[in-house]
Parts: C-alpha cells; sequence; structure tokens
C-alpha cells in the first residue's frame, strides 16, 4: 500500500508514538508484508526466526521490537509490539469509511456496466465498461474490477485477510488495508468470496474463469486464461501463473506457486510449489500417473498377501 504522499520517518514514528533509528526526513512512500515490499516501504517483524529477512528485504524501513544494527541507506522504527502498530498505520492511511448506501458516491461505474438489485458497491470502487454484477454481489471499499467482467449472486470481494496474531487474551487481527483487483474478462461464479491483501492487492488474471463457492486467499495472485472448478480453496500469497486449471475441490497451503498450464485433478491437496506443464493428483500431491500407479498397486495387496499365506 502506497501512501498519497511521501512522508518522513520523524513523521511516521510520531503515528505510532516510537523511536527511530536514521534521519528525520528518511523517506517512507508506503507499508507492505515482506514478500511484496519495495523500497520506501515499512515492513514488520516480530520474532527473531525473521530478522535478517526482514532486514535484508527490498524493504528500507523497518518495524521491529528490537534494537540492531541498522543496514547501510535503511531506517527502523523501534517498538514494544510491531504487530500492533503496523495495525495503527493501516488505520491511519486506510481506515474503515462507513456507507449509508448501496452504491457509494465514490465509486466509478464504467459505461454499460449492468448492476442488479440488492447489490453493495463500497467507497473508492472502480468498476470497467460492459460488466454484469447479478444480485446480493458485495464489493467492498477500493477493489478495481476492469470491462466485461461478469460476477454471479453472492459473491464478496474485498471481505478481510485471515491473519492473525496469538495472544494470551486470544486472537489479535491484522487489518487489511489492501485490495482486490479483477482484471479484463474475468467471470466469477456464484457465492464466492475473494479477500483482499493486507497490504498489496489479491489479483485475477485476465480472462480467467472461477467456478461457484471458490475461495480466494489474501495477496494471491492468478494469473491469465485460468479455470479454477468449484469448491477449490486458495490460501493466501499463491502465485497461480497462466493457464492452470484446478478441478473441484482443489485445496492449497499458503505461499506456493503452481507453475505455468499445470492441471490439479479434483480433491488434491496442493502442498507444496509445483511445476508448470503437468498433471498432478493426491494428497500428498503428485504428477497423477504415479499416483494412480500406486492406487492401483494398493488394491493388489490382498491378493499378495493371499499368495503368501
Amino acid at each position: 500500500m502506497k501512501f498519497p504522499k511521501t512522508h518522513s520517518l520523524k513523521e511516521i514514528a510520531q503515528i505510532i508514538n516510537c523511536e527511530f533509528v536514521g534521519e528525520d526526513n528518511f523517506p517512507v512512500l508506503g507499508m507492505n508484508e515482506i514478500h511484496v515490499v519495495e523500497p520506501g516501504d515499512i515492513v514488520f517483524v516480530d520474532h527473531p526466526k525473521y530478522y535478517d529477512k526482514a532486514l535484508q528485504s527490498a524493504a528500507t524501513i523497518v518495524l521491529i521490537n528490537k534494537q540492531v544494527d541498522c543496514p547501510d541507506g535503511k531506517a527502523l522504527l523501534i517498538s514494544d509490539d510491531p504487530f500492533r502498530d503496523f495495525n495503527k498505520l493501516t488505520n491511519h492511511f486506510r481506515p474503515f469509511t462507513f456507507s449509508n448506501v448501496s452504491i457509494a458516491t465514490s465509486a466509478q461505474i464504467g459505461e454499460g456496466t449492468v448492476i442488479q438489485p440488492n447489490c453493495f458497491v463500497g467507497n473508492n470502487v472502480k468498476i470497467g465498461k460492459n460488466c454484469l454484477i447479478h444480485a446480493n454481489v458485495s464489493i467492498y471499499d477500493h477493489c478495481v474490477i476492469g470491462n466485461n467482467v461478469i460476477i454471479q449472486a453472492g459473491t464478496i470481494l474485498g471481505a478481510d485477510a485471515f491473519y492473525y496474531k496469538k495472544r494470551p487474551e486470544g486472537f489479535d487481527q491484522l487489518l487489511s488495508g489492501g485490495r482486490v483487483v479483477i482484471e479484463d474478462n474475468v467471470g466469477i461464479g456464484a457465492l464466492c468470496t475473494i479477500d483482499r491483501g493486507v497490504t498489496g492487492d489479491t489479483t485475477i488474471g485476465v480472462g480467467t474463469k472461477i467456478d461457484n463457492q471458490v475461495h480466494v486467499g489474501h495477496d494471491t495472485v492468478i494469473g491469465k486464461k485460468c479455470l479454477i472448478a468449484a469448491q477449490t480453496g486458495i490460501a493466501g500469497c499463491v502465485v497461480i501463473e497462466d493457464e492452470v486449471t484446478l478441478w473441484g475441490q482443489v485445496g492449497t497451503t499458503s505461499g506456493i506457486t503452481i507453475g505455468t498450464k499445470a492441471v490439479v485433478m479434483g480433491q488434491t491437496g496442493v502442498t507444496k510449489s509445483i511445476e508448470g506443464g503437468k498433471t498432478y493428483f493426491g494428497t500428498p500431491i503428485e504428477e497423477s500417473r504415479e499416483k494412480l500407479k500406486q492406487l492401483a498397486n494398493i488394491k493388489k495387496i490382498p491378493e499378495i498377501i493371499e499368495k503368501l499365506k
């Protein structure tokens, strides 16, 4: 998430009331999670296991809970609770704004787009030309929808990320300040849920078609001309490259990559990154031919045991 204007390190430190290491006027351009940070971004880290990764990332401002040596060309924000203070920044720069109308006055809707009854279109939403939004669709704030997009009834775009920190008193939610971006010629089925990014974008690429009751987690990027069948669940921060096919009830773990033109057969659990251009099946996932051979051999076990008697 980029800020509307450049802020100084001192200004950011004052917002969250913390100490800082670096020049007062060190430029701060935005804030992001570690997998999408760029120079000028703030990244937060609150566990020693990830200190080095954060300090060596592309982010030039690190919100951290320990006094450490500051890498050259970077700045530090020293906080006793980086998770809490990252939330403070999200709430400061992209606060929740309630709406009391079905279609926000700040929404931009392109020529030829049809929005059926009982839809909700939030603040600063952009919808392109010649789209068809069926009844009871909810499009949360800041979502971006391209041209010629069809969204079936009951789908929700832009709900919060499923991202929590466990504390003694319960679970503390990481606030979501990102967006959902739907590119041109995408089709989305009924009762789908596509969560917005924590600070970046959850993106559905040009020409992709999604069946009914599919869930797409926060910050996931789906490429062009993919096919995703019903009841598939895609975790957060997944990269699905172009022309991938996921058949019904596929489930994925977070942070993996599914390569271009991969085909994943129904009810497969994608527990790791997989290469493109191959067909996969089963849990744990394997190339489908090998997995089907294994299943065929398992059926022979009673016959083999009988022969050994």
